[in-house]
């Protein structure tokens, strides 16, 4: 219990600072699904004609996963909060459309006739007899639509808008419990304030005397919104005194497993030591496509990117064997068709590999990938979603080799070597330089018929970025070589087993280079 306090305090700074993010996301989002939804709602209720049309769209909305909303939004808004805000919006529209046109449509018949009688017009009996008799069912619909758009708010970090899901993210790559619990109690908590707050306010826009209790919870709100307010000062003073004074911005993406964290943390301590240029991390960013559609966008400015991954899920052309004119194909398409250079690579492989138990392999004989061909029906693969689709991933892998596994789930990278080990699977796709791999005494198979491509690891920079900041170059490329197999399967290996943050490990990597240099 000790550890979880002093990591709570650690990270109470950063906690903060992703609280108001959250905050802010679902309470714009909120605010613009009220505007939308009330009016809305009301028309719906003049024009029976648009009912259906507007609750089925608002319904549809509802059905979709809230992954694949975001996904939907990027090309069109990019990363970060639009899409995000977009998406909360949407999610929020039903209730409020719902409860408004249910608060409207179940008026006592008299008071509108009295309204009526009163000599009032349409406008004015809607404001001040409709929506104020309404206000308590509007009002429970706008508290069920705050508390979903807290929750679907953390999924908003898979594509770089921030709030409490940055921790989980992180987690989730990490295979980090205490990482996941530091995002989604307070979003627990975040959920219950809101809907303790919006309830409280229900209660007294009831009419008549307000009981006791009521006075009692009010009290209590009061003083929690207090200690928020005290918290979201302090977070931003926070934030002043951390802010790095320079000429300008760069903006580094990762993707979501274990060695892109950290070599997003080395390009980030790397450019923070050596120039004067402010570094804003945008870490976790989902798969391939994510990261280069907010690269290409303008985004984000770079990330470390495999050229195997950029020839074939990306470019879209056919694997080739030779790392070097695998990267000459690559660095010239990208500055052709998304003007962007591809640096020098950081000196390591991460190749992708097909990986089993040792004890399999040795008591069936198994060496390389054509050994699996005879009992790969009887086998349960686990397997990343990147890899289940991409051309150089398990599509290809079964055209070149003539055979399926029985059955393929869907892993999270994290956790695809515990299952493996633990028994869950049997095959996975691998990462060559995981440190996981001896840890958990697995066996990579033979790739005997060279299916794979070189993976070989450099940052990629919008050429823009180069021309503004051309000090980058020569900065990121004291990485260039720097990094094997073997070290970078070691920095992974204290991520993955030994729980330590990317940044310290990257930070102590940099060190023992001698690369970092105070500006």
């Amino acid at each position: 219990m000790g550890d979880w306090v002093d990591f709570v305090i650690q990270r109470l700074p950063e906690l903060q600072q992703k609280l108001i993010e959250h905050l802010i996301l679902t309470g714009i989002s909120t605010v613009f699904a009220v505007a939308i939804g009330l009016p809305v709602g009301v028309l719906i209720l003049r024009w029976s004609f648009l009912r259906t049309i507007v609750l089925s769209f608002a319904n549809a909305v509802q059905t979709i996963p809230s992954l694949a909303m975001l996904a939907f939004l990027l090309p069109f808004f990019g990363i970060g909060v639009k899409p995000a805000l977009v998406a909360l919006t949407l999610y929020a529209l039903l209730p409020i459309v719902r409860n408004t046109y249910a608060g409207l449509s179940n008026l006592p018949p008299p008071v509108l006739e009295a309204a009526d009688g009163l000599g009032f017009t349409r406008l004015q009996r809607l404001l001040y007899v409709e929506i104020p008799l309404a206000t308590p069912v509007i009002l429970a619909g706008i508290r069920t639509a705050a508390v979903i758009s807290v929750g679907i708010a953390t999924l908003s970090a898979f594509i770089g808008a921030g709030g409490l899901g940055d921790f989980i993210n992180r987690g989730l790559a990490l295979n980090n419990s205490r990482l996941v619990l530091l995002g989604a109690i307070p979003a627990a908590l975040l959920a219950l304030f809101v809907d303790f707050a919006l309830g409280l306010a229900e209660d007294w826009l009831r009419p008549g005397r307000k009981p006791k209790a009521v006075r009692v919870r009010t009290l209590i709100f009061a003083g929690l919104t207090v200690v928020v307010l005290i918290g979201a000062l302090w977070a931003n003073q926070v934030a002043r005194q951390a802010k790095v004074g320079g000429v300008g911005v760069v903006r580094i993406g990762t993707k979501n497993f274990t060695e892109q964290l950290i070599l997003g943390e080395l390009l980030a301590q790397l450019i923070e030591a050596h120039t004067t240029l402010q570094v804003e991390r945008k870490f976790n960013l989902g798969g391939t496509v994510i990261c280069h559609q907010a690269l290409v966008r303008g985004d984000i400015d770079l990330y470390p990117e495999y050229t195997g991954t950029a020839l074939t899920a990306i470019l879209k052309l056919p694997t080739l064997g030779e790392p070097d004119e695998v990267l000459a194909i690559v660095r010239r398409e990208y500055r052709l068709r998304f003007q962007c250079e591809w640096l020098v690579p950081f000196g390591f492989n991460n190749t992708y590999a097909i990986a089993v138990r040792r004890k399999d392999a040795e008591k069936f004989g198994w060496q390389k990938i054509s050994d699996l061909k005879p009992v790969a029906s009887k086998l349960k693969a686990g397997f990343t979603s990147e890899f289940r689709e991409r051309p150089d991933g398990y599509p290809g892998l079964q055209r070149v080799y003539g055979f399926g596994f029985g059955q393929v789930v869907d892993m999270d990278p994290a956790l695809m070597y515990q299952a493996l080990a633990g028994g869950n699977v049997d095959v996975i796709c691998a990462f060559a330089t995981d440190g996981r791999i001896p840890a958990y005494d697995l066996l990579i198979l033979e790739d005997d018929r060279k299916f794979f491509p070189p993976y070989h690891a450099a940052p990629v920079i919008r050429m823009e970025v180069l021309q503004n900041f051309p000090e980058l170059r020569q900065v990121l490329n004291l990485l260039a070589g720097a990094i094997s197999d073997e070290t970078m399967q070691r920095l992974n290996y204290e991520v993955d087993e030994n729980k330590r943050s990317p940044k310290e490990v990257a930070r102590e990597f940099l060190a023992e280079k001698g690369l970092l240099i105070a500006r």
